[in-house]
This record gives C-alpha cells, sequence and structure tokens, in this order.
C-alpha cells in the first residue's frame, strides 16, 4: 500500500499548490480553527435516517426506495420544525434507481410536504451517493447558489439490485486494461485484494464479529433511537402472503450472538479458499437519511438548533482492482486540507464494505480502532449504497454529542475505484 499511501501525499502536495497559487495558503487550519464558529460556516440542524433492514426478507422489502425517502423526508420536517417553503434544494443519492430516481425523487419531495419551488436532483456515485448529496448540498449553500438544502440517499436493495444494475460494456471498454477491470465484482476484487495485502481470514471475523456485538450492544441501550426515525410500512408475510402495516423502528440486520467462531464456520462466498463470506461483508439492505443544511447566520436567524457543522471533503481515484484502499487514500487527503493529524479525529466512521478493506485501510492509516465506528457498521445492520454516506453523517453527529466528543470524519470506498471522506464537528 504505499504506492497508495504515495498517491495520497501526491494528492495532498497537487491541493497545497494549488491552494497556494490561489492564494489560500495562509487560510487557518488545524483543530482549534475547526472549533471556531463564524456566521459562515455550513452548519447541519438536523440528520436522521430510516431504519436499515434486510434486502429481500427485512421490514422494507416491500417498500420502494421513494417511499422509504418521503418518510425520511416527514420526519425531518417534523424534528426540525423548518418550513417546508425555505428549503431551496434537495440532492439525493442513489445507486440503483431506475432512471438515475430523478422522477420518483422529485415526486417523493412533493409528497413530502415540500411546495413545487423545492427544487430536486438524483446523484450516482456508487457507495458515496449520500456523501456526495451532501457535500453538494453544502457546496450550493457556500457557493451563494441556495440558501438551505437537503442532502439525502435513498436505496431499495429488495427491488432493484440484480444483474441489471450494471450494463453490458463496450468493446473499447474492454479493450481498455483499468476501464475493463471497473466491472469486476467487488466480492471478487476485494477476495483478490484480502490476499494480495494479507489480511487472514480470522482478523476479518474478529472484526466482523466486534461490529455486530458493538451494534447490538447500542441497540439494546438505544444508542441508535436519536438517528432513526421510524416507519410505518405495507408488509406482506412470505410464509402466508397476508398483507400486514407495521411498524420499523430499528436496524432488523443487527444479530446477537455473533462471534469470531461462529463466523469461522461459514462457507467463502467467492472461491473455495477464500476469506470473504455473507457474516464479514456488508448485508445487503434498504434504507433512507436525510440532512439539513443551512448556514449558521440562517440557522440562528430561524431559531434552528445547530448539532454540527460541515468542514470539508475530499475525493479520490484508486485502481479499479483495489477499490477498497479508497478511504486510506481519501482520509490523508481530507485531513490535509483541515490541517489535522489522525489523532485529533475523535470518531471515524469508515464503512464496511467489507472486513477486509476496512481493516487494512484501518492499519495502512495507523487509526486507533476504538475510534473506528463505536456501534457498529454496515456489517452489522447494512449498506442500502445510496444512503451510507447519508446516515453516516447522523451516526456520527449522535456519537460525537452523546460522548461529548468533537471531531469526527466519515468515508468509505467506493466501486469502480474511488475514496471519500469528510470532516465534521459536533455542537
Amino acid at each position: 500500500m504505499a504506492n497508495q499511501t504515495g498517491r495520497g501525499q501526491q494528492a495532498q502536495e497537487r491541493l497545497s499548490q494549488v491552494s497556494n497559487h490561489l492564494g489560500g495558503g495562509s487560510s487557518k487550519k488545524g483543530k482549534q480553527s475547526l472549533l471556531e464558529k463564524n456566521p459562515d460556516d455550513v452548519v447541519v440542524t438536523c440528520a436522521l435516517r430510516t431504519p436499515f433492514t434486510k434486502g429481500g426478507k427485512g421490514g422494507f422489502k416491500d417498500t420502494q426506495s421513494a417511499d422509504l425517502l418521503i418518510g425520511a423526508f416527514k420526519a425531518l420536517i417534523q424534528r426540525s420544525g423548518i418550513d417546508p417553503s425555505l428549503v431551496e434544494d434537495v440532492a439525493v443519492g442513489t445507486v440503483l434507481a431506475p432512471g438515475g430516481g430523478a422522477t420518483e425523487f422529485r415526486a417523493a419531495v412533493l409528497a413530502a410536504g415540500f411546495p413545487v419551488t423545492t427544487s430536486t436532483k438524483s446523484l450516482n456515485r456508487q457507495c458515496s451517493s449520500g456523501l456526495q448529496a451532501c457535500v453538494d448540498i453544502a457546496n450550493a449553500i457556500k457557493a451563494g447558489v441556495i440558501e438551505i438544502g437537503i442532502g439525502a440517499g435513498a436505496e431499495s436493495m429488495s427491488t432493484q439490485y440484480g444483474p441489471g444494475a450494471v450494463t453490458e460494456f463496450s468493446e473499447q471498454l474492454e479493450a481498455h486494461e483499468e476501464a475493463a477491470n471497473c466491472k469486476v465484482p467487488m466480492g471478487v476484487l476485494s477476495e483478490k485484494m484480502a490476499k494480495s495485502k494479507g489480511i487472514p481470514r480470522a482478523d476479518q471475523d474478529a472484526f466482523a464479529a466486534a461490529s455486530f456485538q458493538k451494534a447490538i450492544e447500542a441497540q439494546k441501550q438505544g444508542l441508535f433511537d436519536a438517528e432513526i426515525a421510524p416507519l410505518t410500512v405495507k408488509w406482506t408475510d412470505p410464509k402466508t402472503d397476508e398483507e400486514k402495516t407495521i411498524t420499523v423502528s430499528k436496524d432488523d440486520g443487527v444479530r446477537e450472538g455473533i462471534t469470531a467462531e461462529s463466523l469461522a464456520k461459514i462457507r467463502p462466498a467467492f472461491s473455495k479458499d477464500g476469506s470473504i463470506h455473507a457474516g464479514n461483508a456488508s448485508q445487503i439492505s434498504d434504507g433512507a437519511a436525510a440532512v439539513l443544511l443551512m448556514k449558521r447566520s440562517t440557522a440562528e436567524r430561524l431559531g434552528q438548533t445547530i448539532i454540527g457543522k460541515y468542514v470539508q471533503a475530499s475525493i479520490v481515484g484508486v485502481p479499479p482492482l483495489l477499490m477498497g484502499v479508497g478511504p486510506a487514500a481519501a482520509i490523508p487527503v481530507v485531513l490535509g486540507k483541515t490541517g489535522l493529524n489522525k489523532d485529533e479525529v475523535d470518531i471515524y466512521e469508515i464503512n464496511e464494505a467489507f472486513a477486509s478493506q476496512c481493516l487494512f485501510c484501518i492499519k495502512e492509516l495507523g487509526l486507533d480502532q476504538k475510534k473506528i465506528n463505536p456501534k457498529g457498521g454496515a456489517i452489522a445492520f447494512g449498506h442500502p449504497l445510496g444512503v451510507t454516506g447519508a446516515r453516516q453523517v447522523s451516526t456520527l453527529l449522535t456519537e460525537l454529542k452523546r460522548t461529548g466528543k468533537k471531531i469526527g470524519v466519515t468515508s468509505m470506498c467506493i466501486g469502480t475505484g474511488m475514496g471519500m471522506a469528510a470532516v465534521w464537528v459536533a455542537e
């Protein structure tokens, strides 16, 4: 990974050169600067998510992504007390929705109670789509394009996940080696990466078991309650075919009693002698999340409660076959932009696409594992592809507030070979 670390350092050097050239080299950076409060800060006044449920059999298996989004938006309006007519733009991350979700998400915004003057867009940067949606809204606020917006994510993997999500490659794409690598299934390439980087299955299973154990303990203590908005939906009982109305209030993929020993008994998923299986990889899930953003001065004028602020983000490319190293490449870049060192970050929310890749990134960056996903991660409660980046914001800010800590980073690897990261400060 020395090569990838070098890439991160090169990206930071290029960033510094551009900043200096544009006269930005003297900008205040570092922890103390981040903790200062300024009228132009882009702040979060509400961040929440629906529960995450198991794809194909969980509480949302019969619910479309747009309906999940409506639930998240209605809860956000109620919790924040925001006047819907003040929200100028909504960005929704999604990966699997037909047509990019553009039509139904615009309809969902209207159905949730926003007026026709509230514009909407959908976007797809694979696993970082939810974070990209938040960053796009934050940047629009910074640039003065809008004053108030929502970054969100929605995904129904139950109804839309499958082979049809990837189109056939043309001859030109197949003829280019790195381009052709973009379509290698993530499980297959993660298996290859685990072998090439020497990440033992025992380590992966131990990491995965810890994710389940942290999540079940957090669930028992009610630590997810503040970030979750329960949702009432129609659900068909697979045993009786009876349609019922149920209220989903917690993540139903979290399982009790998972240990490294129990995971060791599961058969590898991608090769007979492999190390990756259903128990140490992220779950296929359904869910939605939403984050309300505006300038500090706007929030104060409206009497909105500020729960945190967005600071900065990074997006980097890595080789497609090593997509899992994305956080290891992206995190140093965003830390460089903000002048933070890795130890000044109180909590890291790093998406657990696979235990192998998350473990590698933690070790490569030399991070304190106690700071990683303190309430568990996607292995334990799921990874609705376009939602995770927005979900992490609510999980992070809620936990920072509960523990009296301040600085957090959200990050994830991205299919086809990218990594994204962002710095947030709790208030």
